[in-house]
């Protein structure tokens, strides 16, 4: 739900749908920014060295022209010449090597920057229709687009695995709920008021864009192609990109204007950032009204379902719900093709847990799982992502709870299986800053493409805060139930807020300020407690607000009564995963990308590396030469393979069949079956070439297995004959 902070940040990924807290802990790290980010040792070398390296050139032309002024010997001004050429020479020398260094590889082949990779999976993509834009003859919509035939199934094929690794065996409880949402309901949650971006003006023209998009995009600009900055200067501008969702209006506005950002197409100045709300709105039925918006998000339509949920499940916790489905957002300069979209698909779970017991009985599953995480220490100090047991991680309490642990190890293994390379994929500890007040904890599961890290997954505890809220709007109760063997006298911890006087203090405020007071542990609120009596006031950080503000005896009180109780009535915690299919998809695509060279040697044939259970076709079938008799045994493999379950296609064209594997490859189409006689057939693997030998009637049955993860090639490579025909290599 949350986790589309950036559904649509660039490189982080879902805008932080709400203005992030604690805007004095973002102003310490910023003005602090040397010691709490370190920048790359090769490439801060390698920029230290270009400095030095132009200041010997200059230096050095300055002797040249002074022996020319002072009218020295030919030799010696040559000879200074000479020295001069090969400083510039050296020095571009480490200009190239830090251009390497700055661009980077996007992946697949090496020898291409991120830019060109970028653009030829894209190419590749709109050319065989995985995705294209939207109303195409009608020039498009910016952030709307068509998924073609074989995206379809990519995504088909993605959106089943989803409810089979999640859904059915962990045996939640699935809804699918209305897109138009009542205002009231996204008023509860805080959307109307709080789901914005920071959006600038062209002040002659109006035109709008995002605020922190031409702040990156001037960071960005500076580091790969201004080589001459310094190393200092390059460690300020990534300490920029890296804080970047968290910066204020203010800071946004002065930074902007700091380093003179105007407006891209017409170069105007921009206006001061303000906020724009990215709901799409409505109004439901024909009077008007009833104002609606569609949703941002699809976790709303669980929570205010909780009650009835929970009676379904026989009143007993802990239980999931979960929901695939549309969601909306206004966004106001979308880019990145499916990585900023503005109809997207959401995949979100609510998991409804007793706050006094996170533990999971199936965490033993994934405790000795180990992949990259980034605590939120490693990145204040500026250490990159490492290998972290999550049995470990959660022993030490850098994950909360067992719980959201368990979580983050079946999205690990979700992403992985789907075909994610591990070692791109890392997940990512909120800073204090990012964190919500009643956030327990949250990491973010980015992966990394040719746009950067991208956040596809967020995987909160998002305490109780949901249910308060639409409990609260409501007035109906949504809660669980502890029934108690015997009666037990009870110490609970009561905080009654005086609305009246904090309205009178805090007017706009009020509601912020009650809701961090209610908020509170029971250790601060004691502490406040002690304070008050003592002082009659005490100084009350509002991490909304982004200030302190005086709290006196009189706005709140606190207090520990005794109480007999036959149940306990508690409003349950959610442990949230949100997936923003989108951007798995797009960042699958360009994972599973590479180019190998032809058989003739004078062209790179596109391939896509689907695993078998993603890819949009799951074998082919193709007759060696237009032969009646080869056809019809196509046709019966094609029936079994119905039978079977397994998406394919014939291809009885008259091309070759290197092309035609060409063609199948470029589909990331993992299996082919060439007919080549009446009894027997081929069945070639994509990505090594390889082929086997079966029966006419056994062909449907392999493909299945190993389709289906059954048997591996490696097992069906070992059991039945190969082939190899020159004739028919690609």
């Amino acid at each position: 739900m949350r986790l589309l902070s950036s559904l649509l940040s660039s490189t982080n990924p879902l805008p932080h749908h709400f203005t992030s807290p604690l805007r004095n802990a973002f102003s310490f790290q910023f003005r602090n920014f040397p010691r709490l980010f370190s920048m790359d040792s090769s490439e801060r070398s390698l920029r230290n060295a270009l400095s030095l390296k132009q200041l010997a050139v200059e230096a050095q032309g300055d002797a040249v022209r002074a022996l020319k002024a002072a009218g020295a010997a030919k030799a010696e001004i040559d000879a200074a010449i000479e020295a001069l050429n090969g400083l510039k020479i050296e020095k571009a020398l480490i200009e190239k090597q830090l251009q390497a260094a700055v661009s980077g590889a996007g992946g697949g082949d090496g020898a291409l920057n991120r830019e060109s990779f970028r653009q030829a999976v894209g190419n590749t993509l709109e050319r065989r229709l995985f995705y294209i834009p939207s109303f195409k003859i009608y020039r498009g919509v910016a952030g709307l687009y068509d998924y073609g035939p074989p995206g379809c199934a990519v995504k088909s094929n993605v959106l089943a695995f989803w409810r089979q690794h999640f859904v059915l065996e962990e045996n939640m409880l699935e809804v699918d709920c209305p897109c138009v949402t009542p205002e009231v309901v996204l008023k509860a949650s805080g959307h109307v008021d709080k789901f914005t971006d920071l959006m600038v003006k062209d002040e002659k023209t109006g035109t709008c864009y995002r605020a922190d998009h031409l702040l990156k995009d001037f960071c960005n600009e500076k580091l790969q192609k201004d080589l001459s900055i310094s190393s200092e200067k390059a460690a300020e501008l990534k300490h920029i990109l890296a804080v970047l969702d968290d910066l204020s209006a203010d800071e946004l506005g002065a930074k902007i204007k700091e380093y003179g950002i105007t407006a891209p197409d017409t170069k105007n100045p921009l206006s001061d950032p303000y906020p724009f709300n990215l709901m799409f709105q409505t109004s439901i039925g024909p009077s008007g009204l009833l104002p609606g918006y569609m949703r941002p998000e699809t976790a709303q339509g669980i929570f205010v379902n909780f009650k009835d949920l929970y009676y379904y499940n026989g009143n007993k916790l802990p239980f999931a719900a979960a929901q695939i489905g549309q969601a909306f957002r206004n966004e106001i300069s979308p880019r990145q093709g499916l990585l900023r979209v503005r109809e997207f698909t959401l995949a979100e779970i609510e998991h409804f847990v007793d706050p006094e017991d996170k533990s999971h009985p199936k965490f033993a599953d994934v405790a000795n799982l180990e992949f990259l995480m980034f605590p939120r220490e490693d990145q204040m100090s500026g250490n990159s992502a490492r290998k972290i047991p999550l049995g470990e991680a959660v022993s030490k309490g850098t994950v909360n709870n067992e719980t959201l642990g368990y979580f983050i190890g079946r999205v690990y293994l979700f992403l992985t299986r789907l075909g994610i390379d591990k070692d791109r994929l890392r997940f990512r500890q909120h800073l204090a800053n990012e964190m919500a007040h009643y956030a327990a904890d949250c990491w973010d599961a980015e992966i990394e493409c040719s746009y950067g890290w991208i956040e596809c997954v967020g995987i909160a505890d998002r305490s109780a805060y949901d249910l308060h809220a639409h409990t609260e709007k409501s007035g109906v109760p949504l809660v669980a139930h502890e029934k108690f063997a015997e009666p037990r006298e009870v110490e609970k911890l009561v905080i009654a807020p005086v609305k009246k006087e904090l309205g009178l203090a805090f007017k706009g405020s009020q509601k912020n300020v009650v809701e961090a007071l209610e908020a509170m542990k029971e250790k601060e609120a004691l502490e406040m407690k002690a304070t008050l009596e003592s002082n009659g006031e005490v100084e009350f950080y509002v991490c909304t607000l982004g200030k302190n503000v005086l709290i006196k005896k009189s706005m709140v009180a606190i207090s520990k009564e005794k109480k007999k109780e036959h149940q306990r009535v508690f409003t349950p915690s959610v442990i949230e995963p949100s997936f923003g299919i989108g951007r798995i998809i797009y960042c699958l695509f360009e994972h599973s990308y590479y180019m190998r060279p032809s058989k003739a040697g004078d062209e790179h044939l596109n391939v896509f590396r689907f695993p078998p259970l993603v890819a949009p076709i799951k074998c082919t079938v193709f007759p060696l030469v237009q032969n009646q008799q080869y056809e019809q045994v196509a046709k019966v493999i094609s029936k079994s393979l119905t039978v079977a379950g397994i998406s394919h296609k014939i291809d009885i064209t008259g091309t070759s069949i290197g092309k035609r594997y060409a063609r199948t490859d470029e589909l990331g189409v993992p299996f082919a079956i060439t007919v080549d006689s009446a009894s027997s057939v081929t069945i070639r693997e994509r990505d090594s070439k390889d082929q086997i030998r079966v029966g006419v009637e056994e062909a449907a049955s392999v493909v299945k297995d190993v389709t289906d993860g059954f048997r591996t090639w490696e097992d069906v490579w070992s059991t039945f004959p190969h082939h190899v025909s020159a004739s028919a290599e690609d």
